[in-house]
């Protein structure tokens, strides 16, 4: 070992040290902030301010993600000194869905699976869990019908959001060939992801739709000649071989996971609103809806329409808009909205997606 190496090692040995000491400083005086706190120990707005702030300080080499990344599980390991927040989301392990708890909560929550998205949503209605995590969107396959269909009916609140790169791999038991291949188990959405992949490399294996990506690498661990089509994190979960990796069509491909609880988040500086409306029964009813958020500059990032299931076509519309009910602009265009539409239900502010 070289005398510049050796000197440069105990340079960073000193740092760990003192990161150490500035880590269990930064714990004691969190530990004390949360003492002082009533109610809800876990605020979605100061956090997110805190990731915002320490990207804009960030100065490198580390990368503004990896900087805030860091900071996120060193403000969990710090919640969960007081307690760990509990955390449903759709199982079992290895799903996307607990990928998305583990970015947005880090690894201090205390992370419950659970069977389908209706179960998330109870699991929190009852308090068996402090927080939900449900998906709501993917950017090639559009919409989550269930986790749409069920927000109008609780009395849950939206109040973060999660975006994760979706990368699908082909995994199964043991590394085979393609042709050997019979079967190949994953969530329906995700066999749509990859449609273009499967066609071209495995066309003569039956795909089968499961509950879930997790799921379908279980089938895949326990029978020959089958694989299952799931995220890295199931691979590992159920000790398979990765046969491909990044297998979906689209390169972009991303899902968009909501966090549902009983907190109302304030303004943290960069919010969206989520809205669910219902037209009056008249011509031009849908577009005098949206007037009232372009006449006050309220830019809407989504507006898509589901049907009721009250009455035969009959919609309901999902919005999504850019800031946060107690912004005035935002305030006087529901207020406005309110006189126009039929049905409204305000689903959430939040602060919108930093890491």
């Amino acid at each position: 070992m070289t005398a510049d190496l050796q000197k440069l090692r105990q340079q960073i040995d000193a740092l760990d040290a003192e990161i150490l000491q500035k880590l269990n400083e930064r714990a004691a005086f969190a530990r004390k902030v949360g003492s002082l706190k009533v109610g809800q120990a876990y605020r979605p707005e100061r956090e997110a301010e805190v990731l915002l702030r320490i990207k804009q300080l960030n100065q490198g080499p580390l990368p503004d993600e990896v900087a805030a990344r860091l900071f996120r599980e060193i403000m969990s390991a710090c919640l969960a000194l007081e307690r760990p927040i509990t955390v449903s989301y759709l199982g079992p392990q290895g799903t996307f869905s607990e990928l998305a708890a583990k970015k947005h909560f880090g690894e201090g929550a205390e992370l419950k699976p659970q069977g389908s998205i209706d179960e998330v949503y109870r699991s929190v209605e009852s308090n068996a869990c402090d927080f939900g995590v449900i998906p709501v969107e993917n950017s090639t396959e559009g919409a989550v019908g269930r986790s749409l269909d069920l927000m109008p009916q609780t009395p849950l609140k939206i109040c973060g959001e999660v975006l994760v790169r979706i990368h699908h791999h082909l995994m199964a038991s043991a590394p085979l060939p393609y042709d050997s291949i019979l079967k190949v188990f994953s969530h329906g959405q995700s066999l749509a992801q990859c449609h273009e992949w499967l066609n071209s490399n495995l066309p003569q294996a039956e795909r089968i739709a499961v509950a879930s990506n997790a799921e379908a690498a279980r089938r895949a661990s326990l029978e020959p000649f089958t694989a299952a089509v799931a995220g890295e994190m199931a691979a590992t979960h159920y000790g398979l071989s990765v046969l491909a990796s990044n297998i979906e069509d689209e390169p972009n491909n991303t899902t968009r996971f909501l966090v549902l609880g009983t907190y109302e988040p304030k303004l943290s500086g960069r919010d969206k609103t989520s809205l669910v409306l219902s037209a009056a029964n008249r011509s031009g009813a849908v577009y005098e809806m949206l007037t009232p958020f372009a006449q006050r500059g309220v830019s809407m990032s989504k507006f898509e329409s589901r049907p009721s299931k009250l009455a035969i076509w009959e919609y309901l519309f999902f919005v999504d808009i850019e800031g946060h009910v107690e912004n005035q602009n935002v305030a006087d265009a529901l207020a406005e909205l309110r006189k126009i539409a039929g049905y409204v239900k305000v689903l959430g502010s939040y602060p919108a997606a930093v890491i």
